[in-house]
């Protein structure tokens, strides 16, 4: 018997419950981890309240992060031992393979051998954010040196993250953030310049920062009336990837400044760099690298017990952190 999370309807953080379950030992083809660190992700509280891409199946557990020590492995299983330390790759679902658990079974593909010198804690807050930075930055756009870089939402784990891919390749991150309260946070984290979205005009501080170049990239995980600015100062032949749609109000296409420009407007979601072997090894052998060099390096905002897994999510959906949110088992 093991305690997991999970909730039995959609709703508010309160409909997280820990309850104790029988686990069945891994199947052919995977590991079973004893879980000691959770990496917590905006994903988790859509499924909670019902809007992420995936429908949950009642009881529903959740999660898409986690390190901790192999327990088990199933049959055909060769890569791995009891008592490795590891982290997990993002499952394609979390309904299926929730990592909110005391232990929690993956498939192997999924599960790496995280460098020695990263704590549980390090660990579980490594793939999601940096794969889906890379996955966006380097994998789709081809960011280059001494290209400029928009990222919205910057103070996010992912946002966190394209900043520190960006700074490696030898690019310019400008960081955006709502308000200016986080603007000497976001510089000691690396980036080159940040622009306070309510405060400041979007396109205007943007055509400034990167002069006649334009921005080539814009990561963003926002979207709504921002989108019209953020066009305005891109580069000809510019691309904007899209992963998130965080605002609530309606996002225009700025049909002007696409046709003006060629640009390229790519909606991405991590999953696609998951499902593809070759680009997947790519990424984890870029991201494993950038670790072992410390050159990518997660910062982590605040780290709950267990136990307090409802007061996490509260402060997930705050917008108040700056990093990755952990949970310690």
């Amino acid at each position: 018997m093991v305690r997991v999370v999970r909730f039995h309807q959609y709703g508010d953080p309160e409909v997280l419950r820990i309850e104790t379950v029988d686990v069945a030992p891994p199947a052919r083809g995977d590991v079973q981890i004893r879980v000691k660190a959770l990496g917590l992700n905006r994903a988790e509280a859509l499924l909670r309240r019902g809007t992420y891409i995936e429908t949950a199946t009642f009881p529903s557990g959740l999660g898409l992060e986690a390190a901790g020590l192999v327990e088990a492995v199933g049959e055909g299983v060769a890569d791995f031992v009891a008592g490795d330390p590891v982290s997990i790759v993002p499952p394609l679902s979390m309904v299926r393979w929730p990592a909110y658990a005391e232990l929690a079974t993956f498939p192997a593909n999924l599960v790496v051998k995280h460098p020695p010198a990263l704590g549980f804690e390090v660990a579980a807050a490594v793939w999601m954010q940096y794969l889906t930075a890379y996955g966006a930055l380097v994998d789709i756009a081809g960011l280059e040196r001494g290209d400029v870089v928009a990222v919205t939402a910057a103070s996010s784990s992912v946002g966190l993250a394209a900043i520190q891919i960006a700074n490696r390749i030898g690019a310019v991150p400008v960081a955006l953030t709502r308000t200016s309260a986080k603007r000497q946070a976001l510089l000691d984290a690396g980036a080159a310049h940040v622009v306070a979205s309510d405060e400041e005009d979007i396109s205007a501080r943007l055509e400034q920062i990167a002069g006649s170049n334009g921005v080539r990239v814009v990561l963003d995980a926002v979207g709504g009336p921002a989108f019209e600015p953020l066009t305005v100062a891109m580069a000809p032949g510019g691309i904007l990837i899209e992963y998130g749609g965080l605002s609530p109000a309606p996002t225009p296409f700025p049909l002007g400044n696409v046709l003006s420009k060629s640009l390229t407007l790519r909606g991405y979601l991590v999953h696609e760099i998951i499902r593809d072997p070759a680009r997947l090894a790519r990424a984890k052998a870029y991201i494993l690298d950038g670790l072992a060099e410390g050159s990518l390096k997660p910062i982590i905002a605040r780290t709950f017990e267990f136990e307090d897994i409802v007061e996490a999510h509260r402060f997930l959906e705050s917008n108040d952190q700056f990093g990755k949110i952990v949970v310690t088992i």
